[in-house]
């Protein structure tokens, strides 16, 4: 009778697919070995398991032909065989080409035994096929929210200083490339941020990013690195001012501050609390650029209390002066103090102003700032303001008493 031949041929094709499923199997992992290179290469405990998924496959068929509407859970189920090892081991585009050659094999063999039979293997591949992009797309996501929060954690630890020695293996998890030399950069946060549109730009300077969110402010780890994707049109490594520069579209309006390079990533730090404190001040200089460098905003970091800045001028611009020559103090105090006048500070030094021209050019040589420009002579001016009373302060303390023995 019509009406029950078709349940008898059915039943028969699924005993039979049932029978010759272990030597499909066998072929599978044969074509695999001898079509698939890196199916080849991989170490036996890796290819065991890519060989799972593969056997796996054929066995869910098998059942979804017996029951079509199992579709969603049987095509998922092929990859929790070894899905950890799956992702680690094999590409998304590999996978594809496992289950192409699984659905050659499998056709070839048993397509001849009738034309649904054929079809049905067909419409499982496609479903197979979107469960794979699915698991793949899942552990992406997965792994991007991680990364994001673990890239959070890390860039937290250099802005407040507190690292400890899981910072190298953090930084490490990351994929970080950069090799030398560090800068933090801080900005406001845009009302659209577009990370990948920041990340592709700082990959063609040549330079490698951590990226921050906090509130309204935004901060970017930048560290030189090798990467494939640099520009070719970039022939030496551009400085920090002007990847700066070019990154500047990417934050919201507002002041944006370049902390100094330091060596390396684990120093950081150094250069992120230069940057927050010059981010925290920018306002007070009118015409401030954008993008602006820490050290430019010295002055004003020093009359909000930042020891850091206090320290910098000192170091960097009172004592170097003051080892090298009495007299260019004495020049740039006067100088400063004259309003910058050539002919008045050769008035009180009783000297010519070629002498005082000569001594300025050799203050710029010595520190690297102009005294005869207005802004860094605001900062020259803070520096031997700073200096003296630290002079003065040393002068005046008492000496220690002597301990007596006895």
């Amino acid at each position: 009778m019509p009406a029950s031949s078709a349940p008898m041929d059915k039943a028969e094709t699924l005993a039979w697919l049932r029978r010759i499923s272990g030597d499909l199997a066998t072929v599978t992992i044969k074509r695999l070995e001898d079509t698939l290179p890196w199916y080849a290469e991989m170490p036996p405990a890796r290819r065991s398991a890519v060989g799972l998924v593969a056997q796996a496959g054929i066995t869910s068929f098998i059942q979804w032909f017996d029951d079509p509407n199992s579709t969603p859970w049987i095509a998922a189920d092929i990859f929790a065989a070894a899905p950890r090892e799956l992702l680690r081991s094999v590409s998304l585009q590999q996978t594809l080409q496992l289950i192409r050659v699984t659905v050659e094999v499998t056709e070839e063999r048993v397509a001849s035994k009738s034309e649904p039979l054929r079809e049905a293997i067909l419409l499982y591949s496609r479903e197979v096929a979107f469960a794979a992009a699915d698991v793949y797309a899942r552990a992406a996501e997965t792994r991007g929210l991680w990364d994001a929060r673990l890239e959070a954690l890390v860039v937290d630890s250099i802005l407040t200083g507190e690292a400890d020695e899981e910072l190298p293996s953090r930084i490490a998890a990351l994929g970080w490339h950069g090799h030398g030399e560090v800068a933090v950069l801080v900005g406001t946060t845009p009302p659209m941020l577009d990370v990948d549109q920041l990340r592709r730009t700082a990959r063609k300077l040549g330079v490698d990013v951590l990226i921050g969110v906090q509130g309204s402010r935004l901060v970017l780890v930048l560290g030189r690195a090798e990467l494939p994707a640099r520009s070719e049109e970039l022939t030496a490594e551009l400085p920090f001012p002007e990847i700066a520069r070019r990154l500047e579209p990417g934050f919201g309006p507002g002041h944006l501050v370049l902390g100094p390079p330091v060596p390396a990533l684990i120093d950081a730090s150094q250069s992120a609390r230069a940057s927050l404190a010059g981010f925290a001040v920018a306002r007070a200089w009118r015409h401030a650029p954008r993008p602006v460098e820490a050290d430019d905003l010295l002055p004003e970091r020093a009359l909000a209390g930042d020891p850091l800045a206090k320290q910098t001028l000192v170091e960097k611009i009172f004592r170097p002066l003051q080892q090298h020559s009495s007299d260019l103090v004495a020049t740039l105090w006067s100088y400063l103090d004259n309003g910058r006048s050539l002919e008045a500070t050769a008035r009180e030094l009783f000297v010519h102003p070629n002498t005082v021209r000569y001594r300025l050019k050799r203050v710029s040589e010595v520190i690297g700032w102009d005294a005869t420009g207005p802004r860094e002579a605001l900062i020259l001016q803070t520096a031997l303001i700073l200096g003296s009373i630290g002079t003065d302060a040393t002068r005046r303390r008492p000496p220690s008493p002597r301990r007596t023995h006895g």
